[in-house]
């Protein structure tokens, strides 16, 4: 067991510990992508909607150097009938990217040989009798332990995102990054014998980066499009519906707060940080901005770009503003469009 390769339970099991809502629904459907061509997910989600939970969980159940059964067994992963044929099967890489950022900004010309050198390192230590001590290339190391035998690796990346929304004046950075995703995921020769599936979770979508090129293999579900991972993106209203009777809460309050998001076959979905927030505290309250600054939206809405401020301050006010976001193509450092809005 290490810190990013097979780092156990223990985060789940954490989780576990507290007020939790079964969202092992996720894992059956990583489950049906192992074996068949792509078994690459990125779903993106805002801030304070359990990416970092779900990462945990993933972590917990596939993770080989564990004995993880006891937290699933009465979730509802139990019941599915891949359960018991993924369960602590494979060698897990976990890692969060913001976890490799410098302490200052421009000093990250090392994030991404840190990032490469720590997992190396503790892929030789694992497997030392397999790997060459002096192999200095991530994906060979992988496809050396595998060869002999070894069960295949599962990535799980938590702020996949982080370093182009942290740096994204840094061309250089987010070019070396492209490079060695590439490397990890869209290399014909090695990725399909050493990857069983990979999972990254971040903020915002693929596209808006730029880097369609190289991540074309995953299979991309966001706020906008989630489909059959919508499940899972926040707390659906049965789920809200079971905290309130449990914990003693007027549904229709928690509604008019935290009610933001709705998505086909699934309704309304709920904001798991604000919800949880209002359970511990018996108090109902906007704790997304406890968290969040609107200092990190200010500059967007400052350039008013084609009447963004005024729609803006109209919601605020609240009127309701239609846009079409399947249109959207702008990123973090341009704007190019304002897509027109649908009917009414």
């Amino acid at each position: 067991m290490g810190i990013y390769l097979n780092p156990g339970y223990t985060g789940f099991e954490e989780i576990r510990r507290d007020v939790y809502v079964d969202k092992t629904g996720l894992i059956s459907y990583m489950n049906t992508l192992i074996g068949k061509p792509k078994p690459l997910v990125s779903f993106s989600r805002p801030r304070r909607f359990g990416k970092s939970f779900d990462v945990n969980m993933l972590c917990a159940y596939y993770d080989l150097s564990c004995d993880s059964r006891f937290l699933f067994e009465d979730l509802e992963i139990s019941k599915n009938e891949s359960f018991r044929k993924h369960l602590n099967r494979y060698n897990v890489i976990s890692f969060d990217v913001t976890g490799f950022a410098p302490d200052s900004k421009g000093n990250e010309t090392d994030i991404i040989s840190n990032i490469r050198n720590t997992l190396l390192k503790e892929v030789r230590e694992a497997f030392p009798d397999i790997v060459d001590e002096n192999e200095n290339n991530l994906g060979r190391a992988l496809y050396a332990a595998v060869s002999k035998g070894n069960e295949k690796f599962i990535f799980i990346i938590d702020e996949w995102d982080a370093l182009f929304r942290e740096y994204k004046d840094n061309n250089q950075l987010q070019k070396d990054y492209i490079i060695f995703l590439r490397s990890l995921f869209k290399n014909r020769d090695l990725t399909s014998k050493t990857i069983a599936a990979a999972y990254m979770t971040g903020i915002l979508p693929i596209k808006k980066y730029g880097t369609e090129s190289a991540l074309t293999d995953f299979r991309e579900f966001t706020m906008a499009a989630p489909d059959v991972l919508a499940p899972y993106v926040g707390f659906t209203e049965r789920e809200v519906l079971d905290l309130c009777g449990k914990n003693h809460l007027d549904f229709e309050e928690i509604k008019s707060w935290y009610d933001g998001y709705s998505f086909d076959n699934v309704g309304s979905v709920y904001s798991p940080n604000s919800v949880m927030q209002a359970i511990e505290r018996k108090a109902l309250r906007n704790y997304w901005t406890a968290s969040e600054t609107y200092e990190s939206l200010a500059a967007y809405i400052g350039m008013d770009y084609k009447g963004l401020k005024k729609d803006i301050i109209r919601m605020l006010g609240g009127e309701a503003v239609r846009v079409r976001i399947s249109k959207f193509q702008n990123d973090m450092t341009s704007f190019k469009s304002k897509p027109p809005c649908p009917p009414a």
